[in-house]
């Protein structure tokens, strides 16, 4: 950065020429200069508003700003002999508003442009590539106003904030007013950074394919997804466990994520988040741990190019402490009164460090007056609004766009071929056929979605895809239809206005054809034939063809090309030199062609992002259209999804795939769930082998699962909360090829769920232990079950065979509940034959119906009775049960009657 100090006799000028530095004619002119310390007067110190005293010097606007902190504010009527000697009024202002925003470039309003003042001149011209000089005391660049949305999206693409700052009144009203003759009014418009680009300023009117054909293709483009992170970490000492906070935004579409997890030294689970996330800017506090701080540099780093960089904001730590995060929110959510908005008591319920998030960002997005975005409470109740109008409208447009839906090639996986130029013309034209025609049918039936769809979801998907299906149209028009489906690329562009190449070798082929075609008449002559005409066989073309009788005719340097007994088949001299020209020209327009195709593809490569969010748009209809079809045939209800609520109510819920393979008789038993978080969270469910156990507990996952994407469930009623995770450990295999067998993989995913679950989590366990010893299996899953009881707290099911587990009923009677599948016992038939006794297992008969209380027997014989195993080896179990269980009963007899 240059320092140019002001200049007076008996200074001597100092200057480093940088990108935007001065000539050395400039500065021999500038050595000239004096400047007094009293203001002139005369006609000759010409004053205006975006002028001053002629013959000023360059200050640095950053520093003059910190030193404007230490003295009172300037302004064009201060009585400061000193201020008004050095600075004019427009620089007087600029100082001010610099002062109040020092970390941004300040793009200030000055009739037709827009200037930048000072080293954010300096940094603007070098970023946009246009002119800086000195004008009087700072330097400076400008830039046309209606080009202001192009340099505000380049500057912030390569992670600079800018503010703009406009003209509070017109020229016309200011010249017929008093202050005719004062400075004009300013002041900061708007503040813009690389995930807050919302606004008239980047977002003008005109399409952006519209502002290309006027010459302005080189706009920066959004990223399909532009999220604001902001990160929040704890260190508990006592259990050495670093607790990690995430609220990410995007304000442009008004997506909020939140999550709050534990993380190693090592930083692996935030470096994941961040990853999955992909944010354009993060914020976090000033004394963000070294560990993090790292891992975010080298993610910000990761790009070669400035304009895909992270960038990194932080702030003052005191505003990411619990108690001032939760000031915030509090004043942020006790005063909306808006229709979906997020309650105040839904915020009070999230983790400590999500909130440490949520202030700091509430207080960033209301600089940039974007803060509305985090009151919406939108993921869940906006899909089911769209389910709920697609069940019950029977409004014919819906119909057309369903029938639009259907029979759609696979356009996702289509766009991924052309985007990594490995499409077929045949396969290019599948794909951008049917965009096309989804845009222009889309397109035709937008009034008719403003009329007559209530949904915001809908009217919003639906309203966007015409238009992020644009590039489509023209790409298709280039195309011929008949070439593109043959996958002929010789003639694949029907207009080659945009091919001089192409257009140029055509050319050329088609003056060697006219050039043989014109030698007919030469070859007619010659051989006295005046109907002779060409020949093609077996590819060869232009053959002269002479009956065998008639060769006698046939000049002695003709070439024969083949022959039959009836005829022989010639090329002339003219004709060999020719035909290979023209062979050699049609290679390379094969080349040429090949050519033209890849950078074909790679132009439309370049609306990727664009189209493959009009794709996805198309996806989620198609995909509320089906979650609608599956309410409608399986008499499905609308769930309450309750934000900060640690609980789970269905009322006769039905597992989704099962109740559909049952049929229509409805043999599927319904079941009641419920869960509170700060009441009975934990269930434990026993019962005998095949009762339906695992079908209940999966059917309440799939129902959670179903309820959180903004689906219908298959149930009378149901109550939820946000659930972080849903984690489970179901069925038996092992991992041969890691050496780990079925109960080491067990315990891994039991580990897993262990360190992973919260409080907010849904935990379904299914016969945890079951790999090892009696003794040992019984220990694991009570030690284990008890944790999640007593520490993780999170809403638990637990399908278990070991009736020890349900004593924690009784240790836990405000957190734990005993549960099984009903059932009929019938008891079984004793009989004596040669041998003594024998006894006949029991026979079981499913009721399939969670029912209170434990059930004392597994029942297992049953199960083997069912699966066919031969009777004695049934009779020799049954009766090495009884035996079993009567050893049992005995040591608990005896305990109890000789315990002191």
């Amino acid at each position: 950065m240059q320092t140019l100090f002001l200049l007076t006799p008996e200074t001597t000028l100092r200057s480093s020429r940088g990108a935007a530095g001065l000539c050395s004619s400039t500065l021999e002119k500038l050595k000239g200069f004096t400047c007094s310390a009293e203001p002139s007067d005369t006609a000759s110190s010409k004053i205006c508003d975006e002028g001053s005293i002629e013959g000023s010097h360059k200050n640095s606007l950053q520093q003059t700003a910190e030193d404007a902190e230490q003295s009172p504010p300037l302004d064009s009527s201060a009585t400061s002999g000193h201020s008004k000697s050095i600075y004019t009024p427009l620089e007087q202002q600029v100082i001010q508003l610099k002062q109040q925003h020092k970390d941004a470039l300040l793009a200030v309003e000055c009739g037709y442009k827009y200037r930048f003042f000072g080293e954010d001149a300096e940094v603007a011209a070098k970023e946009l590539n246009i002119v800086c000089h000195l004008d009087h005391n700072f330097m400076t660049c400008s830039i046309p106003t209606h080009r202001l949305f192009v340099h505000v999206r380049r500057l912030v693409s390569h992670g600079h904030k800018i503010g703009v700052v406009k003209q509070t009144e017109t020229s016309a009203i200011k010249a017929s007013g008093a202050n005719r003759n004062a400075l004009f009014t300013r002041q900061l418009c708007a503040l813009y950074t690389k995930s807050t680009l919302v606004g008239e300023d980047v977002n003008p009117v005109c399409r952006l394919g519209d502002v290309e054909e006027e010459g302005c293709g080189d706009v920066v483009l959004d990223p399909p997804d532009s999220f604001l992170l902001c990160i929040s970490e704890s260190w508990d000492k006592l259990k050495k466990q670093l607790t990690v906070g995430l609220v990410a935004v995007q304000p442009s579409t008004g997506d909020v994520l939140l999550d709050c997890f534990p993380d190693g030294q090592s930083r692996s689970e935030l470096e994941s988040r961040v990853l999955q996330i992909n944010p354009v800017e993060i914020l976090v506090p000033s004394d963000l741990s070294e560990e993090t701080h790292r891992l975010l540099q080298s993610i910000a780093s990761a790009s070669t190019q400035a304009d895909d960089r992270v960038r990194i904001e932080k702030r003052e730590s005191a505003q990411f402490e619990f108690a001032s995060a939760m000031n915030t929110a509090t004043e942020f959510y006790c005063h909306t009164q808006e229709k979906g908005s997020r309650s105040l008591s839904s915020v009070a319920s999230l983790e400590s460090q999500v909130i440490c998030c949520l202030g700091p960002l509430i207080q960033y997005l209301q600089e940039f007056n974007l803060e509305r975005v985090l009151r919406s409470e939108r993921s869940i109740s906006e899909r089911q609004d769209a389910v709920q109008e697609i069940l019950e409208s029977h409004s014919l447009t819906l119909n057309s766009i369903k029938s639009l839906l259907s029979h759609l090639p696979d356009l996702e996986r289509g766009i991924c071929s052309i985007y990594h130029k490995k499409s077929s013309t045949q396969e290019f034209y599948l794909i951008n056929s049917s965009l096309s025609r989804l845009g222009n049918e889309l397109q035709a039936l937008l009034p008719a979605i403003q009329s007559q769809i209530s949904s915001a979801l809908l009217r919003g998907l639906l309203s966007d895809t015409p238009d992020l299906l644009a590039p489509a149209h023209s790409h298709l028009k280039v195309l011929n239809e008949k070439a593109a489906k043959s996958g002929n690329k010789t003639e694949l562009f029907s207009d080659l206005s945009g091919f001089p190449v192409l257009q140029e070798r055509r050319e050329q082929i088609q003056t060697v054809i006219d050039e043989i075609q014109d030698h007919r008449q030469e070859i007619r002559l010659t051989l006295k034939a005046p109907a002779l005409d060409y020949t093609t066989v077996s590819g060869q073309e232009f053959l002269i063809e002479v009956k065998n009788s008639l060769t006698s005719a046939v000049p002695p340097d003709w070439v024969k090309i083949n022959s039959t007994k009836a005829v022989s088949r010639y090329h002339s001299p003219f004709l060999v030199e020719r035909y290979k020209k023209l062979l050699q020209l049609r290679e390379q327009l094969l080349l040429d062609c090949q050519r033209e195709w890849t950078n074909f593809l790679d132009q439309f490569g370049e609306h990727y992002h664009t189209i493959k969010r009009a794709i996805s748009h198309l996806a989620t209809m198609d995909c509320l259209f089906s979650l609608a079809e599956v309410a409608k045939q399986g008499d499905y209800c609308r769930p309450e999804v309750c934000v900060g609520h640690r609980q789970i109510m269905i009322r006769d819920g039905r597992h989704p795939a099962i109740d559909v393979l049952m049929g229509e008789h409805k043999q599927y038993v319904p079941n009641l769930t419920e869960l509170q978080g700060d009441g009975r969270r934990t269930m434990i469910i026993t019962g005998p082998n095949m009762g339906g156990k695992s079908s209940y507990i999966r059917q309440v996952a799939l129902i959670c699962v179903m309820a959180q994407m903004g689906s219908y469930v298959p149930a009378s009623e149901a109550r939820l909360g946000m659930l972080d995770g849903i984690y489970t450990r179901m069925g038996a295999t092992d991992n041969i090829y890691k050496g780990r067998s079925t109960f080491m993989e067990e315990l891994t995913e039991a580990s897993e769920i262990i360190f992973r679950a919260t409080e907010r989590s849904l935990v379904i366990l299914d016969e945890l232990g079951r790999g090892t010893s009696t003794h040992d299996g019984i220990a694991i899953a009570h030690a284990t079950l008890e944790y999640f009881i007593r520490d993780v707290k999170a809403l638990t099911l637990f399908v278990t065979h070991y009736p020890p587990l349900c004593e924690l009923e009784r240790v836990y009677p405000e957190h734990v509940s005993n549960y099984h599948m009903a059932f009929l016992l019938n008891e079984p038939d004793i009989a004596t034959d040669t041998d003594g006794m024998c006894v006949q297992p029991e026979s079981i008969t499913f009721l399939y119906q969670l029912t209170e209380g434990a059930a004392g027997r597994s029942y297992g014989l049953n199960v083997a009775r069912l699966a066919d195993i031969p009777d004695p080896i049934l009779h020799t179990a049954a009766r090495k049960a009884r035996e079993l269980e009567s050893m049992v009963n005995a040591r608990r007899y005896n305990r109890h009657t000789y315990s002191p």
